[in-house]
């Protein structure tokens, strides 16, 4: 089961600097200054905004400098609150409470990369590009979106990286021509890729078709697959360990929501299976994975469950509660 920080720090709003088209970039900081929990590429933080929602945004600073955390904030235009609370709501001097830093899209070290991004999925790549080029590696950068207005950071990537970084807006170029970029993948080369689900799903089926190693395919979601709740779903029981009662879970119910009936609080913040905050140990049974978090190796383990989407692939499972 991996390790999820449990542990919050206030902080306060530093900064708010429009660096895109509905993109807003925020910088926090201790209220009484210091140190920061250290952190490294790949690495996101929750905020807990107006104790009405529980977002997570990528860091997109630099890890070396820890008096200061930065994010990157799109206004999505189906917005349930959260980012529209930023954009709207949020004040240079405001106070949040932040879970401290967590690490779904660990950067391993490689000889060689490529980063493909896609509109705001730009932000936990600009620390791994950083990285990779401290390390002398060899690298490059597909970077596409809607327009270049609505790409961030774009032209400090071109003045800082030059010839390792291709743009793509869309509204000039067409879209990204995934089956031509991973033609050209060379051996060794991981693909980190971050962005909207059309992309992902390009790159996820482009790179399989290929056969290339899936241990070198590196992507974070957004959002959730299709792993919706269905009719066709089978009920079983979910017994908790530490109390030995027994909580039938019908089709149309989740795991999380049915614990939360019966009073058992799981801490929960994207409903979607793409936070990783709701998982939770599995002391018996075999989970039906249907989240967008954990790794292969950690769904063959069948140790841990994301609640929030996940099922039991059998009649019943116990779970470390």
């Amino acid at each position: 089961m991996t390790e999820r920080s449990q542990h919050r720090t206030t902080v306060v709003v530093t900064r708010r600097e429009s660096v895109a088209e509905s993109v807003l970039l925020i910088e926090l900081a201790r209220p009484e200054g210091g140190t920061l929990p250290a952190w490294a590429p790949g690495a996101h933080i929750e905020l807990d905004l107006a104790g009405q929602w529980k977002r997570q945004y990528s860091l997109c600073g630099d890890p070396a400098d820890l008096s200061r955390w930065q994010i990157a904030v799109l206004e999505e235009p189906d917005s349930r609150g959260g980012s529209r609370h930023i954009h709207r709501q949020l004040a240079c001097g405001d106070e949040i409470v932040v879970r401290d830093p967590v690490n779904r899209f660990e950067f391993v070290e490689a000889p060689r990369y490529l980063f493909i991004g896609g509109g705001i999925g730009i932000t936990p790549l600009i620390p791994m590009i950083a990285t990779a080029e401290q390390a002398g590696a060899d690298w490059s950068l597909v970077y596409g979106g809607r327009s270049l207005d609505s790409m961030s950071f774009v032209d400090s990537l071109r003045e800082t990286y030059r010839d390792n970084v291709r743009i793509v807006p869309q509204d000039r170029d067409g879209f990204l021509d995934i089956e031509q970029l991973l033609s050209r993948r060379r051996t060794g080369e991981h693909v980190y890729c971050c962005g909207p689900d059309g992309l992902l799903n390009a790159v996820e089926a482009a790179y399989n078709k290929r056969g290339f190693p899936e241990d070198e395919l590196h992507m974070e979601r957004f959002r959730g697959t299709s792993n919706s709740l269905d009719d066709d779903d089978q009920p079983f029981l979910v017994t908790i360990a530490s109390t030995g009662e027994q909580i039938k879970i019908g089709p149309q119910c989740s795991i999380l929501g049915a614990l939360s009936k019966s009073g058992y609080e799981v801490e929960s913040s994207c409903e979607e299976g793409t936070c990783g905050s709701c998982e939770v140990g599995v002391l018996d049974g075999v989970p039906d994975h249907r989240d967008s978090v954990l790794s292969k190796n950690e769904r063959e383990a069948g140790d841990t469950i994301i609640v929030c989407v996940s099922r039991s692939a059998g009649n019943t499972l116990t779970l470390d509660l």
